[in-house]
């Protein structure tokens, strides 16, 4: 199974002077753990994550005045839409995160995290009973 079968194709796009409240707001209501940062001004594209605003406040940062962009992971690895799921789960064990961005031919596609492959693994391999 490939990433374009996996991932999201809505994907949550902010921008760099979203406060991390503006931001965990958005993804509360969408219901996923990244948005992908757009910066015009930078011309890059960034990933804040749950984890992200989970440190912040860890650290006692205030979510109304912390910026997006002070919070944002600019060295993201990307997918491509053909790589295999093995592939994409491999590029994250490897770098420590749990999403990636999809580029196809410099566009972002989607975002496709270990939820997503997990589901599409999940009915492809032997239902394992969870006693309740």
């Amino acid at each position: 199974m490939l990433v374009r079968d996996a991932m999201t194709t809505v994907v949550l796009t902010i921008g760099p002077q979203h406060t991390l409240r503006q931001a965990a707001a958005l993804m509360a209501a969408r219901r996923v753990g990244a948005a992908v940062v757009h910066d015009p001004d930078a011309g890059g594209i960034g990933i804040l994550t749950e984890r992200d605003i989970l440190n912040s406040v860890g650290l006692g940062q205030n979510p109304d005045t912390e910026r997006a962009h002070d919070h944002t992971t600019t060295d993201v690895v990307f997918a491509a839409p053909a790589w295999t799921l093995e592939e994409a789960a491999r590029a994250m064990a490897h770098g420590g995160f749990r999403h990636l961005v999809v580029l196809d031919r410099g566009e972002i596609t989607g975002v496709v995290s270990v939820r997503d492959i997990i589901r599409c693994w999940v009915p492809a391999r032997q239902q394992v009973h969870v006693p309740a």
